[in-house]
């Protein structure tokens, strides 16, 4: 926040609001009881009214402008705002209007100079240190955005937006189940406010808890029936339940209110995929993997839907360069040897599949970037520069969980494990996300400190139980430690979410059943792992096992354990495979 910018005289301030005529005075209340309620239109037209039955223009400039706000119009809420004329005792909500409207238009320093006038009339006006908060959060200072939640909430207690703001901070470092008693805590006070209302919804449905969520919805449509946050999340419901037609029935009642978000954009090019529209997925996904090149999830579902629609050089344009590194996704290995394979290129093909097949650990490697920042620097194996360059960038952003999270990223890239995993652990405190897990998970390891992996990974999972890579790295654990029963538990719930074309994942769900005395099943999963990576030595293997242990086809289990020891190379298991083929 920048220092206090000295206040002038209010020379120009009109007369008070005691001297506006009884009509025009009448106009105001009743646009103030509007925007009360979020009526921004009918606010206006009150505004208006009061303007025309001689109001000054300054007695109404915050509130045509918190007006104009709530339509979403910032162009004309600008016109009131921007001049700063704001009438007596008026002043703070103006600037603080004035802030919220110049960080909605990413102008940060305008925002937080707006912000430290509202703060020399009101400094203990909790909307404000809320705005304050989400102003050092989107500027990138997460631990002092925390700070002013928690000055929020000591100012008013009770205030729903000062809540709110604690409860949207507690769920991103502590997990939704900690955030639920803080929404519960503001729609005590504001039981109708449609904001909150979709918070606590979607917490609900994070934790599983969806006939809760169901309900709140259906709460939310009740309030206000063409609310699109509500069809959202019962479209997300119902897309988790296996129910498509419902989930894209219920984004059709949104229209086109939600286009500029990536989630109802992902999930509608999901649909669109699954019923066969590639060209329709494409246009829904694309905006976001433009936007979020980093959104695994968009990533993939839009590299499935350029194959589908075979576009193969988009496919490659944009999803080769990535699978060049050794962090690429078996998934998308094998979906551009496919597309090489449709174009004739068999050479190609085989280089892809040999590396899906050998199936091993991801490196950890930096996203991708341009030569100059320290994505790039990293990619280029520059540790040091990377490391003076993350240094300089958190000294600027002390508190920034992007900031931190880099910083640990070059430690941990140049042999300073203990290092990266303290900033990890300072980052985590603001945002904890799986992929600062699993980095947090790497740091243990490369420190010495393994044997604390499975505690973090636990407490990851109790905080955000629909993490599929926590689940995945808890499935591996488990598998480690030979506790089949929780392997399979987690395996099994995984393939149910998405994991039916893993086919390393359906070969170790394969080895958790067989060994749960579950040979049928085992055998199962290990021939759906075998038709996906026919090539691979851990599908071979899983198949072969799987034979064997079901006592079926002796001969094809030998050609599998034989298959699996050349290309994979011998291990005790197929040793024993092979004795007790005799």
């Amino acid at each position: 926040m920048r220092p206090l910018i000295p206040i002038l005289a209010a020379a120009l301030m009109a007369a008070p609001l005691a001297a506006m005529p009884d009509s025009a005075s009448g106009n105001l209340q009743s646009a103030r009881a509007a925007l009360d309620r979020g009526d921004g239109i009918g606010a206006e037209a009150d505004l208006r009214r009061a303007l025309d039955g001689g109001a000054a223009r300054n007695e109404l400039a915050v509130d045509m402008g918190e007006a104009m706000l709530q339509q979403g119009d910032r162009a004309k809420a600008r016109e009131w705002l921007a001049p700063g004329q704001f009438a007596k005792g008026q002043e703070a909500r103006g600037w603080r209007l004035l802030g919220l409207l110049e960080r909605l238009d990413g102008n940060l320093p305008a925002a937080g100079a707006a912000l430290d006038r509202a703060l020399a009339f009101s400094p203990d006006d909790p909307l404000l240190w809320v705005e304050i908060g989400r102003l050092r959060y989107q500027g990138g200072e997460q631990v002092q955005a925390a700070a002013a939640a928690d000055k929020a909430v000591s100012l008013g207690p009770d205030t729903p937006r000062a809540l709110e703001l604690k409860a949207q901070m507690v769920r991103d470092s502590a997990g939704y189940a900690a955030a639920l008693p803080w929404y519960e805590r503001a729609l005590a006070a504001a039981p109708d406010d449609l904001l909150l209302l979709g918070g606590y919804a979607a917490s609900l449905g994070e934790l599983g808890r969806a006939g809760e969520m169901l309900a709140i919805t259906r709460r939310m449509i009740a309030i206000d029936p063409r609310q699109p946050q509500a069809f959202f999340l019962q479209a997300m419901l119902a897309a988790r339940a296996g129910d498509p037609d419902l989930a894209r029935a219920m984004l059709n009642r949104i229209g086109d209110e939600m286009d500029a978000v990536p989630a109802a954009q992902v999930l509608s090019g999901a649909l669109e995929l699954e019923a066969g529209n590639a060209n329709a997925a494409i246009a829904h996904l694309t905006p976001v993997v433009d936007a979020q090149p980093t959104n695994q999830k968009a990533g993939a579902l839009l590299a499935a839907a350029l194959y589908a629609a075979d576009d193969h050089r988009q496919l490659f344009d944009r999803f080769g360069p990535p699978a060049a590194r050794g962090d690429a996704a078996p998934y998308m290995l094998t979906l551009l040897a496919r597309s090489l394979e449709e174009q004739g290129d068999r050479a190609g093909a085989a280089a892809l599949l040999d590396r899906t097949a050998a199936a091993l650990p991801p490196q950890l490697l930096p996203i991708a970037g341009t030569g100059s920042d320290l994505r790039g620097m990293l990619s280029a194996g520059n540790t040091a520069g990377a490391l003076q360059l993350a240094q300089r960038q958190l000294d600027q952003s002390p508190g920034g969980a992007s900031a931190l999270g880099q910083i640990g990223d070059a430690e941990l890239l140049s042999g300073q494990a203990d290092k990266a995993f303290a900033h990890y652990a300072q980052a985590a405190q603001v945002r904890f996300t799986d992929q600062l897990a699993l980095r947090s998970a790497i740091a243990l390891e490369r420190s010495g400190r393994a044997g604390q992996i499975p505690a973090l990974v636990g407490s990851y999972l109790a905080i955000y139980p629909e993490s599929r890579l926590m689940a995945r790295i808890a499935a591996n654990l488990a598998l480690g430690r030979k506790d089949w029963k929780a392997a399979r538990a987690l395996l099994e719930n995984l393939k149910q979410r998405g994991g039916n074309r893993d086919a390393r994942l359906l070969a170790d769900l394969s080895q958790a059943q067989t060994h749960d005395g579950d040979a049928k099943a085992g055998l199962e999963s290990a021939r759906r792992a075998w038709q996906l990576a026919p090539a691979s030595a851990f599908a071979a293997q899983a198949l072969g096992l799987a034979l064997i242990a079901a006592g079926e086809e002796p001969e094809a289990a030998r050609q599998l354990i034989e298959q699996a020891r050349k290309i994979g190379g011998d291990n005790p298991q197929l040793a024993a495979a092979r004795k007790a083929l005799g």
